[in-house]
């Protein structure tokens, strides 16, 4: 079990590495030797468990919905909001997500990672517009497939002018804001009026996932605690 744990440990700080040297460089200048000196491992360790450089991007656009994950919610617009919300709190701060964005809107990118993570966040948000549509969410014109293509389409273009113009200081008001002036065109007033849409939500959303992540693992930790018998009086 040790042995797999620390497999585990490996696997995550090459990919970590990976990710804030595609970050900074991009695909193509990134190197091996950049990432191993970043990951401090050996080439054998890397090569374990990632055949290729190209493999070891794929690695980092995977690992970007594994990110975007949040708790379910009645409303299926709110919980798609989340998402975009914690993608952008978590975009200025891991370069996981950084990198999987730059690996997946890049020059010639298409031709190596035939769209990286874009098809999944289009088929992720149809999903959630379907839900939202067979609940009663969205007004009768809107058709899930169109509108899950604008919404990802309009997301990604707001993380690129951020980081152009601050470098991604604003984003977590900017996709808020894009949110905000959307919905109105997709939403029932009644459920327009019942959303979370503050700036401060992927905060608030990205705390409670910790909350729950903690009280998992304490959970996990008493199912493994050994049991004591009773004394014999």
């Amino acid at each position: 079990m040790a042995r797999q744990e620390r497999a585990v440990r490996t696997r995550r700080a090459i990919l970590e590495a990976a990710a804030a040297v595609f970050d900074e460089r991009g695909y193509e200048a990134a190197t091996i030797a950049d990432i191993l000196a970043r990951a401090g491992v050996t080439k054998g360790a890397l090569y374990f468990h990632f055949s290729s450089k190209q493999e070891l991007a794929q690695g980092v656009l995977d690992e970007q919905m594994a990110e975007g994950g949040v708790p379910p919610r009645e409303s299926k617009l709110q919980e798609l909001f989340d998402v975009g919300m914690v993608l952008g709190h978590r975009m200025r701060r891991h370069p996981m997500l950084s990198a999987g964005a730059r690996l997946s809107l890049g020059p010639d990118m298409r031709e190596i990672f035939g769209g990286g993570s874009v098809p999944a966040w289009i088929e992720v948000t149809e999903e959630r517009l379907t839900q939202a549509k067979a609940q009663g969410e969205l007004l009768p014109h809107v058709e899930p497939a169109e509108a899950a293509w604008i919404i990802s389409a309009g997301w990604a273009g707001v993380q690129l002018y951020s980081q152009t113009l601050t470098g991604r200081a604003d984003l977590e008001y900017r996709v808020a804001s894009f949110y905000q002036h959307l919905y109105p065109s997709i939403a029932t007033p009644a459920v327009l009026a019942r959303l979370d849409m503050a700036a401060d939500r992927g905060d608030r959303v990205v705390a409670e996932i910790r909350a729950l992540e903690l009280a998992l693992g304490e959970e996990a930790e008493a199912d493994q605690a050994p049991v004591r018998e009773p004394l014999a009086s």
